[in-house]
């Protein structure tokens, strides 16, 4: 993985915002514009009381008792006003942007599957899509815009107390530098650190959390759940920890922030009396400048704020953008003809999970309409040769192929449509049964629903439900046997209807009764479909014309 720095990550974040620079200028100018009003309010304030005490302050209009009041009343209104137009235009870009790179986030996620998904960290990607995106929330709406307030804000009070004084503004310039970067910047470096563990440890937790709550059933039963909820409350206790520097880190950046803001307007007082007694300014624009300084470091302070949180912000975005940066085990195929399924084969097929290697020199022949059976102890490399056969991943040496065509050069969408597998572990989503097999047929009718039950052996089991086929699964189809989401699986595999169909321990979670049923099934499919069919049970390799066996990678 490449080392990217912040001023990397920042430049990459600041492109997204490039088609909404419109909207971005227009909260600058009114974020500017707004500053400005707060300011002019205690400065007119201490305008009117000098001119009240009968002394003219420059060139500062006197005004009325009533008229001040009305312009003190206005600017009031319209810094909220103006207030609220910024916020708006900020969280407009920053939710619009959220969801452009949520969309982005998917897209990369379907191009790196399945391989990306294959014994990964799951608690960490569900992390990604969810805290890790959220939190660039920060950096658009309360980064980006500010920054560029602060400058143009800063830029118009040099340049109105410089016009006082030079001295005056080089005060006021250097009091900027050092709250609105300097601060920020030394906050920002000392938090790094943790500003990348607490991403981190946020991502194990989720990964912790999410494996407990799968393996709900096996904690109770074995009576693991003290061990597992040790284990909750020391990552969690980890995670508070480092969130505790993080936010200590952000209070010194906060109280060296104030007590800077408190030496530079006394030091501003000082450098006015002197040049005062130095007959180089009157005592009236030394205190407005004074009370025009101490007035304006809003904007600055809200950048020396960002110093602790904005390290979380580019921790969780350098997550982001090494996913989006990703480059796919397997390129799609774009491009090529709609084949016609003339059988299947491996020749010489060597593959690797990165250095362990688990098929070595595999041969296979699936001849049209035929049905073949491979047999092999686990961990032989069953299906990791299924997989292959779908192209999950591209074999190290060898070749495989369809219709006496490389699989890597046909076009992947019409590879899907030539193939349905079906694995030892069906995962079914959230919603009714319906939903989960118009997956592999969005538009297949009732009667196709309740043919491809059938031929699976559990139509009558869902008739049997309340709701029948709209009756709901459940979150990860926990409300179904291990038997019954297996013949869903395979009753979502006859729906799609491809002519090569490939089960992976197609029977292991079914009774004896029930295996008969689906072999039966299977034995009805010959001469309408090829079937490969992986399994450790001898009685499932009854259905098969050939048998081939499998040890440690290698064919026999």
């Amino acid at each position: 993985m490449r080392t990217r720095s912040n001023a990397w990550i920042m430049w990459r974040l600041l492109g997204l915002t490039r088609p909404l620079a419109g909207v971005m200028a227009l909260s600058v100018i009114c974020g500017v514009a707004g500053h400005c009003c707060a300011i002019l309010i205690p400065v007119l304030a201490v305008a009117e009381a000098l001119s009240l005490a009968g002394v003219t302050a420059g060139a500062w209009p006197a005004l009325s008792p009533g008229a001040c009041a009305a312009v003190l009343a206005g600017l009031g209104v319209l810094r909220g006003v103006l207030h609220y137009l910024e916020q708006t235009c900020n969280h407009y870009i920053a939710f619009k942007l959220l969801a452009q790179v949520r969309s982005q986030v998917f897209a990369s996620l379907r191009r790196l599957s399945p391989a990306k998904l294959a014994g990964a960290d799951k608690g960490s990607i569900i992390s990604t899509v969810t805290a890790d995106i959220e939190l660039l929330e920060v950096f658009f709406a309360h980064t980006v815009s500010p920054v560029g307030i602060a400058t143009l804000t800063c830029a118009v009070m040099v340049r109105l107390i410089g016009g006082l004084a030079w001295q005056l503004g080089v005060v006021a310039a250097v009091g900027y530098l050092l709250v609105g970067v300097a601060v920020p910047l030394a906050v920002s470096r000392a938090c790094a650190p943790a500003g990348v563990a607490s991403r981190t440890q946020a991502a194990a937790l989720s990964t912790y959390v999410l494996d407990g709550l799968r393996g709900l059933a096996e904690v109770l039963q074995f009576g693991a759940a003290a061990t597992r909820l040790d284990g909750l409350d020391e990552r969690s206790e980890g995670l508070a920890q480092t969130q505790r520097r993080l936010a200590a880190g952000a209070s010194t950046g906060a109280a060296v922030t104030q007590a800077l803001v408190t030496v530079l307007s006394l030091t501003t007082l000082v450098v006015g009396a002197a040049l005062w007694g130095a007959s180089s300014i009157d005592a009236p624009s030394a205190v407005l400048a004074t009370v025009l300084q101490l007035s304006s470091f809003g904007p600055v302070i809200a950048l020396a704020n960002l110093g602790g949180g904005l390290q979380g912000t580019l921790a969780s975005a350098r997550r982001v953008i090494d996913l989006l940066d990703e480059e796919p085990q397997v390129e799609e195929v774009l491009e090529g003809d709609d084949i016609a399924f003339e059988g299947a084969a491996m020749k010489n097929v060597s593959f690797a999970y990165d250095e362990e290697r688990v098929l070595d020199n595999v041969s296979l022949s699936v001849p049209v309409g035929g049905i073949v059976g491979i047999t092999g102890a686990s961990g032989s490399g069953k299906s990791t040769l299924c997989r292959l056969l779908m192209r999950f991943w591209d074999v190290t040496r060898g070749q495989v192929s369809i219709s006496a065509q490389r699989i890597d050069t046909i076009r992947t969408d019409r590879l899907r449509e030539l193939e349905s597998l079906v694995e030892q572990d069906t995962y079914l989503f959230h919603g009714s049964i319906k939903d989960n097999l118009l997956i592999a047929r969005p538009d297949a009718s009732q009667g196709q629903l309740e043919e491809a039950c059938r031929a699976a052996s559990v139509h009558d089991f869902i008739m049997s439900l309340p709701r029948g086929y709209d009756t709901p699964v459940g979150e990860l189809g926990d409300t179904l046997s291990g038997g019954e989401r297996q013949r869903l699986g395979l009753a979502r595999a006859f729906l799609h209807d491809a002519p090569f169909l490939i089960l992976d321990e197609p029977t292991s979670n079914l009774d004896a009764l029930n295996e008969g049923v689906i072999l039966r099934s299977l034995d009805e499919q010959r001469g309408r479909r090829t079937v490969l069919v992986v399994s450790h049970r001898a009685s499932t390799m009854a259905v098969a014309d050939a048998s081939l066996s499998m040890d440690r990678g290698r064919m026999s």
